[in-house]
């Protein structure tokens, strides 16, 4: 492998990963661009774990969204593994899918049936938060090297420092919107109602808390209104 080579990639993915507008395209980028950087990779996707239930976040290629609702299922297998750092780990490779795997007896002949050769993954994580696993397949045993694995492990870590940046924008822009529905709404009743913005903003609290709605729900519900019929 040229390392030269595969660092110089990684830049261009680190820019054209900061370059995605939201958390998803994040995912989706990570996902089809691990496909291209990796040899021998057939698919690869993002798992990550929701109240105990595998959830599929991002899938470029066959055999992700299958092996990621087996895993489910059956609550067991490698990328379900990562996902909940079982025994701390924070990665995995399986270089023969055709050998016996002890660890995942029941998804080991089901991942064979998918026609997956060799996978490995990584878990996604920075110092403050677990993303999933990024998990790759390929339909080939033997496929995923030492090398490989350094690789991946490569495009993982950055990876994560993408999604906690893509992850830190939509918390920015999810509160820059609630605060500007909460501003409009607050205006509304002030102007219908002739009322300071103190106690705009109480009346807005209150039917949030009366009605166990969110703040911004409230906001939402009252600028809607506020629309004239055409």
């Amino acid at each position: 492998m040229d390392w030269r080579e595969f660092a110089a990639e990684m830049a261009e993915l680190a820019r054209h990963l900061l370059a995605q507008g939201s958390t998803q395209e994040t995912l989706d980028a990570i996902a089809e661009r691990g496909v291209g950087l990796v040899e021998d990779c057939d698919a690869a996707g993002v798992l990550a774990l929701r109240k105990g239930r595998a959830v599929t976040l991002a899938a470029y290629g066959d055999m992700v969204e299958e092996s990621d609702r087996l895993q489910g299922e059956l609550g067991e297998g490698p990328c379900f593994d990562a996902a909940r750092r079982v025994n701390g780990e924070r990665l995995f490779r399986i270089t023969d899918m055709s050998k016996s795997q002890p660890d995942w007896p029941r998804f080991a002949p089901a991942a064979r049936d998918l026609g997956v050769g060799s996978m490995m993954g990584f878990l996604l994580y920075t110092e403050d938060d677990d993303f999933g696993a990024l998990n790759f397949y390929s339909r080939r045993p033997g496929a995923f090297t030492s090398e490989m694995e350094t690789a991946g492990w490569l495009l993982a870590s950055h990876a994560a420092v993408a999604l906690a940046s893509a992850r830190t924008v939509d918390q920015l822009e999810h509160a820059m919107d609630t605060r500007h529905a909460i501003g409009e709404a607050m205006g509304i009743l002030r102007e219908r109602h002739h009322m300071s913005e103190d106690a705009a903003f109480d009346v807005l609290k209150r039917i949030s808390q009366t009605h166990n709605v969110k703040l911004r729900d409230v906001a939402q519900s009252i600028r809607t209104r506020a629309v004239p019929e055409s």
